[in-house]
């Protein structure tokens, strides 16, 4: 597909949803009522009166696991493309399907179309100069060694994003009471040895 077309597609998508947007809110503006009164023009939280200012301090501890959370999520979202790339290296690599034609040159349109999935423009059979099979093997060769690839690429990004959580957890960033619990050891610590000295 041509990146123009792909750019138009998106441009057609964005401005859809933008559309279907402000109609939306503008047939709520017309339609809606408007009888402004004390009570209505009241804040609104989870139908409860709303006592005090609305700057609150929150604690710091929301805010880390938030943050924690959104680094992991992102992270374990780079997964979804990596088992796409991953599921049909697998396919391609199996020997039941057939990916070469009767000339023995040419491929399949099931094996062209799954190579062009891998960005493959003009997908032809692999060439691997220290291969003595044929060519539908070679296929499958080139599939299994894709797949190896795939496994190993993951296992390292994993391995490294598995480093990072256990470095957050021995640093106690996921211990939700870790201040209090601190000050609590260090409170009995120095009250056990005020007791020592004095007596």
């Amino acid at each position: 597909m041509h990146p123009v077309l792909i750019a138009g597609y998106v441009a057609l998508f964005v401005a859809l949803g933008a559309a279907f947007l402000f109609v939306n809110l503008l047939v709520g503006w017309l339609v809606r009522p408007r009888v402004p009164n004390a009570e209505k023009l009241e804040v609104y939280e989870c139908g409860e009166p709303t006592i005090g200012s609305s700057f609150v301090q929150f604690d710091l501890r929301f805010y880390v696991v938030a943050l924690l959370f959104i680094i992991f999520d992102v992270e374990v979202a780079l997964f979804f493309p990596w088992a796409t790339v991953f599921g049909k290296a697998v396919q391609l690599s199996d020997p039941a399907l057939v990916t070469v034609q009767a000339d023995g040159q040419t491929l399949t349109p099931a094996a062209a179309g799954l190579i062009r999935e891998f960005g493959v423009e003009n997908p032809a059979v692999p060439l691997f100069p220290e291969w003595s099979g044929g060519a539908a093997e070679a296929v499958t060769h080139a599939g299994t060694l894709l797949a190896r690839t795939a496994a190993v690429d993951m296992a390292a990004f994993f391995a490294v994003l598995l480093v990072g959580f256990a470095y957050v957890w021995y640093r106690g960033d996921l211990d939700w009471v870790r201040a209090v619990s601190s000050q609590v050891a260090a409170g009995q610590n120095s009250g056990t040895s005020g007791r020592n000295t004095g007596g």
